[in-house]
């Protein structure tokens, strides 16, 4: 998480709340020949006390001991040119959205991973409005149980939640309306627009 407490404001609500919409994050979790790392779909409960994933039974991640990880969740993201401030002597850097889940994770009752993995569809199906759900229900008799040997079930207990909203709040208020707008006309990053947005928003909110 970037150090400056500018950038770490935002209530922890928020925070759990963009990672529950986002329901994608890279698991991270530290390993005796190094981190292991694994990009993983996810359901983040209600009150965010804990994420539930799955992973293929030949990830090194599922065959490792019980540990703290750390589930890494990217937003949008932007570069800043300088000339956008409309500042003497600034320099280019990044505006981005991310948090961060930390806690300890640990398998799952085997007798869960068909209901987690239908709430998982649902979460993302019901984003495809009009379209009709995909359920599982669609699957041919005993297809769906074969494909599912080659997962397991897990949960992240999250402990602690950070977050960094980097969107020039460090600048005058002059310079972030010159950033927003410069980066709303020439993306360049994932989503970049979205962070142009977010400036804007935030400025005419005084935050």
């Amino acid at each position: 998480m970037h150090p400056n407490p500018a950038f770490r404001q935002t209530p922890q609500s928020e925070m759990l709340d963009f990672a529950r919409a986002r329901g994608f994050g890279i698991l991270v979790l530290g390993a005796a020949d190094g981190p292991l790392l694994a990009h993983v779909p996810f359901v983040l409960s209600e009150d965010g006390a804990f994420a539930e994933f799955h992973l293929a039974r030949s990830n090194p991640i599922a065959r490792a001991p019980v540990g703290v990880a750390v589930l890494a969740i990217s937003g949008p993201d932007a570069y800043v040119s300088p000339d956008w401030y409309g500042l003497e002597d600034q320099v280019p850097t990044w505006n981005y959205v991310a948090v961060h889940l930390r806690g300890r994770i640990a398998p799952a009752e085997p007798q869960s991973l068909a209901p987690h993995l239908d709430r998982l569809s649902a979460r993302f199906e019901s984003r495809l409005a009009p379209k009709t759900p995909w359920t599982s229900g669609k699957m041919t008799a005993g297809v769906m149980e074969r494909m599912m040997r080659g997962i397991l079930p897990f949960r992240l207990h999250v402990e602690d939640v950070q977050g960094t909203w980097k969107l020039g709040q460090n600048k005058p208020p002059e310079a972030q309306a010159g950033a927003a707008a410069g980066i709303s006309a020439h993306p360049l990053g994932s989503e970049a627009r979205e962070i142009g947005a977010l400036m804007a928003a935030r400025q005419s909110a005084g935050i």
